[in-house]
């Protein structure tokens, strides 16, 4: 099979689209060459010879995916099927840098390029050009720029799974760990040189300190609100212990100078008696003393206090049905409604009595039933 058989395979269209290759003509494959059978076929029709994301190669000699042929060099071979480098390479998943030549004519190559590096000026400045953009990291900035969003090569992809293939389970996750401490260690650190404090624990302490929750310290320092609370134990564990230790916490430091002044020595039992005592609601509280009802709220969980809604008027309900009961001499409303109704008395009759609406000795009598009207 010929170099121009090989080319004919291809259709008109998949050639005429094929991208950076470049015109020419294509020269007749040498006679008595073995060709390699083909393996498959490119999305545009292009028969390949060689795997995909493969060099095969015998040391002297490399296959070309295009027609199968062994070559010294399939760079210079791949102007004979109007091909470029960079497309050849991109069409059969090998990285851009790939040699497509073998060892022999790499050597000679190297051998040859030598004195050009000593003797030739435009050789000479070119080198020194790369080495500075090497050495201060430009070349690297542009590489990786230049692969931003370009699919990674089935060759690449193939290395990579070799490599992690080679290292252990609690080898990889261990490195992942040791790198999310680094970065959380970095993170902390950026945030603590912003506001001007040698460590982040340092700042958070401050803060606390001066009553500010972890959410309000972590937007103060630019982070997420949830930041603090998922990873100051890992960044900074004496200042997490420090916050979150025994003891008054820093959350009530503002307070204390209002609960004090109200009589009380501490949250608690200021919370214990406005709400559970005197049943005055979140936001009543939260307007005595001055804060808003998230930080009431908050406060109530801190210590263990079960929130009551509506507790004002369901206090004073409560209040209310004793208030009637005691009056009619009976142990409950819905007690005395029982009575009444197992005589025969109308709901109408029963009001009179209790000069208490009818609707309400209703709902009296339906929640000691369990049900609701």
């Amino acid at each position: 099979m010929t170099a121009e058989a090989d080319v004919a395979l291809i259709s008109p269209h998949a050639r005429g689209a094929a991208p950076a290759r470049i015109a020419g003509p294509a020269r007749a494959a040498a006679p008595g060459r073995a060709i390699r059978p083909v393996l498959g076929v490119l999305p545009d029709g292009t028969p390949y010879y060689a795997p995909i994301g493969e060099v095969v190669s015998d040391g002297a000699t490399v296959t070309c995916h295009l027609c199968g042929r062994a070559l010294r060099s399939v760079s210079a071979h791949l102007r004979s099927h109007g091909w470029t480098k960079a497309a050849y390479c991109e069409a059969f998943g090998l990285e851009r840098g790939q040699a497509l030549e073998g060892l022999e004519t790499r050597k000679l190559r190297a051998v040859s390029f030598t004195p050009r590096l000593v003797f030739d000026p435009a050789i000479r400045a070119g080198s020194a050009a790369g080495r500075r953009r090497a050495a201060s990291g430009e070349l690297t900035r542009d590489a990786a720029r230049a692969a931003s969003g370009r699919p990674l090569p089935e060759q690449r992809r193939r290395k990579a799974v070799r490599a992690l293939a080679a290292v252990s389970a609690e080898a990889s996750a261990r490195a992942n760990r040791d790198r999310a401490a680094q970065h959380l260690a970095q993170v902390a650190a950026e945030a603590a040189a912003r506001m001007g404090y040698p460590t982040l624990g340092a700042f958070v302490l401050s803060r606390a300190g001066a009553g500010a929750s972890l959410a309000a310290i972590s937007r103060e320092a630019g982070l997420h609100k949830d930041w603090l609370a998922r990873h100051l134990s890992r960044v900074d564990p004496a200042a997490a212990a420090a916050v979150r230790g025994c003891g008054t916490t820093p959350w009530d430091a503002r307070w204390l100078p209002v609960v004090a002044a109200l009589g009380f020595s501490d949250v608690a039992a200021y919370l214990r008696d406005r709400h559970l005592i005197r049943h005055q609601t979140v936001n009543a509280i939260s307007a005595e003393i001055g804060l808003s009802h998230h930080a009431v709220e908050s406060a109530l969980r801190r210590h263990k206090l079960t929130r009551t809604s509506h507790a004002s008027k369901r206090h004073a309900a409560r209040q209310r049905a004793a208030g009637v009961a005691a009056a009619l001499g009976a142990d409950s409303v819905p007690g005395y409604v029982a009575l009444r109704r197992a005589a025969g008395w109308t709901w109408q009759a029963i009001a009179a009595e209790s000069g208490q609406p009818a609707s309400w000795l209703r709902r009296q009598a339906a929640r000691a039933a369990g049900t609701r009207r």
